[in-house]
C-alpha cells in the first residue's frame, strides 16, 4: 500500500509517541521512577517511528517468515546503532542485555531482535492500515496542521538537543530554555504515568559537553583520519565504489564473456552501492575486527542481504528502474537478493574487515593531514554533484519512458547528454518498471 507524505509523518509521529511510552513505562517498573527515554526532549522516541518508516517504505511486498525476518534484521541494526551513537554523545548507556545470552555489546540480544521482528510484522499488517484509517477521519486541513506543527516542534527539539550539547551556540540561554519547555511537556506526561519527575536531558547536557571538550583535548593528533573518522569513512567510500565497479566488472567478464559497465553513476568507474557498502561495514564492524571469521561472516551475510535489498526497492521507488533481477538464481527473494550473492557479502566483510581495511586505513592515515582534509571535501563535493547528475540522469530517463516532454531546462539537458542510448551503456542492465 502507498502512503501519501502526509500519512508517512502521521505514522512517523504515532509510533515515535507509542515508542517514547512504551520505552519510558519499561525502564519506569526497571528503576521505579520516571525515566524519559527519548532521544529529544519532546515525547517521541524516534527509533521507533524511523524504523518504522523504514519497514513501511522498503518492506512493502514482503510478508510472513520474510517480513519478520527482514524487520528484525533492520530493527536490530537501529537499535545497535543507536546505542553506540547514545553512548557516546550522552556518555550514558540507556539499555544493557548484558545478562542475556546470545547479546553483543548489551545493545542487542537475539530475544529483543525476536520482539523486534513480530513488532514489524505488527505494524505492516494491522497498525499501518489502522492509523491511516484513523487520520483520515481528520478534516484535510487540520489533518496537515497537525502534521507540520508536529515537524516544527520535533526540528527545534533536535536543534535545541545539538545546540545545547556543542555549547557553540551564541543563544544557548534561549536554546535552553526550548529544551527545558519540551523537557517539561515529557515530565507532565510522565507525572500523570508515574508522578515522579527527572528532567535527565538538562541536568546531563552540562556533564556532556564537559567530557567532549575533555575527551576532545585527550585525543588530539596530528595523523590525518586518525580512527574510524569521518574523513576516513569518505576516503573508504570512494575506495570501495572504484573496487566494487572493477570486481563486477571483471566478474561479468568472466561468467558471462563480455565486458560491461558496472557503475552507479555518470562519471567515472565507481559503484554507489558498494561505496556506501564498505562505508556501513566499516562503522559497524571495524570494532568487532578481532571476533572470529564466522561472526563476520554471518554479520556480513544478514547486513549485506539487508543493504542489498533496500538498494533495489529504493531505486525502483525513485528512478522506476531495477538494476539487477536474481529471479533466475535459486533462492531469491522477489528477484532483489539471493542466498548465494548474500553469502558473497558475508565473504566480503570477512575480507574487508579482517585484511583490506586495516592496509587502507593505514594508507589513509599517511595522507598529509591539510592536504588530505582539503582532498577529502574535493571529492565529497565532485561525488555530490555526480549523485545529483545520475539522479537526475535516471529521473528524466524514467519520464521519456512514460512519455513525458521535456519542458524544463535540466530536462532538455539531460536529453542531450543522457539519452537513452548512452544510459545504456552506462546501465547495461537496467530494466523499466511500468
Amino acid at each position: 500500500m502507498i502512503y501519501s507524505g502526509y500519512e508517512m509523518l502521521w505514522l512517523f509521529f504515532i509510533y515515535s509517541f507509542s515508542g517514547w511510552i512504551l520505552e519510558t513505562v519499561s525502564a519506569a517498573l526497571r528503576q521505579k521512577q520516571f525515566v524519559n527515554r527519548g532521544l529529544v526532549n519532546a515525547p517521541f522516541c524516534v527509533i521507533y517511528g524511523f524504523t518504522a518508516m523504514i519497514v513501511t517504505i522498503f518492506c512493502g511486498e514482503l510478508h510472513g517468515f520474510w517480513l519478520f525476518a527482514y524487520g528484525m534484521i533492520i530493527a536490530t541494526v537501529i537499535e545497535w546503532t543507536a546505542g553506540h551513537w547514545i553512548e557516546r554523545f550522552y556518555h550514558e548507556k540507556w539499555w544493557d542485555y548484558s545478562k542475556i545470552k546470545g547479546n553483543l555489546d548489551g545493545y542487542i540480544c537475539l530475544p529483543m531482535s525476536v520482539f523486534w521482528g513480530i513488532l514489524c510484522v505488527v505494524v505492516k499488517n494491522w497498525g499501518n492500515p489502522f492509523l491511516v484509517n484513523l487520520y483520515s477521519w481528520i478534516p484535510g486541513i487540520l489533518g496537515q496542521i497537525i502534521v507540520w506543527i508536529l515537524s516544527g516542534v520535533l526540528i527545534i527539539d533536535i536543534a535545541a538537543t545539538l545546540f545545547i550539547l556543542a555549547g557553540r551556540s551564541r543563544r544557548i540561554e534561549q536554546w535552553k530554555g526550548v529544551d527545558s519547555w519540551l523537557t517539561g511537556i515529557s515530565s507532565g506526561l510522565g507525572r500523570r504515568i508515574y508522578g515522579l519527575i527527572d528532567r535527565r536531558l538538562r541536568r546531563a547536557y552540562p556533564d556532556a559537553r564537559e567530557k567532549a571538550e575533555k575527551d576532545s583535548a585527550e585525543v588530539k593528533s596530528n595523523v590525518f583520519a586518525y580512527g574510524c573518522s569521518f574523513y576516513k569513512i569518505i576516503w573508504l567510500f570512494v575506495i570501495g565504489a572504484f573496487l566494487g565497479d572493477i570486481v563486477e566488472t571483471f566478474y561479468c567478464r568472466a561468467t558471462a564473456g563480455v565486458w560491461m559497465s558496472r557503475s552507479s553513476v555518470v562519471w567515472g568507474p565507481f559503484s554507489l552501492v558498494w561505496g556506501i557498502a564498505i562505508a556501513v561495514a566499516t562503522l559497524l564492524l571495524h570494532r568487532y575486527k578481532d571476533r572470529s571469521d564466522h561472526f563476520i561472516f554471518i554479520a556480513g551475510t544478514c547486513l549485506g542481504g539487508a543493504y542489498e535489498y533496500i538498494c533495489s526497492v529504493f531505486t525502483e521507488l525513485m528512478f522506476g528502474k531495477v538494476f539487477w533481477n536474481y529471479s533466475e538464481i535459486p533462492f531469491n527473494l522477489g528477484g532483489r537478493i539471493n542466498l548465494l550473492y548474500c553469502f558473497f557479502w558475508g565473504i566480503a566483510a570477512v575480507i574487508w574487515i579482517k585484511g583490506l581495511y586495516p592496509i587502507m586505513s593505514s594508507w589513509i592515515e599517511r595522507i598529509p593531514v591539510k592536504a588530505g582534509k582539503i582532498l577529502s571535501w574535493v571529492i565529497l563535493v565532485f561525488f555530490c554533484c555526480n549523485i545529483v547528475v545520475s539522479g537526475l540522469a535516471l529521473i528524466r530517463s524514467d519520464q521519456r519512458a512514460k512519455g513525458v516532454p521535456a519542458e524544463h531546462t535540466w530536462q532538455n539537458i539531460m536529453d542531450e547528454q543522457y539519452d537513452d542510448t548512452r544510459l545504456k551503456e552506462i546501465y547495461p542492465n537496467a530494466l523499466q518498471v511500468n
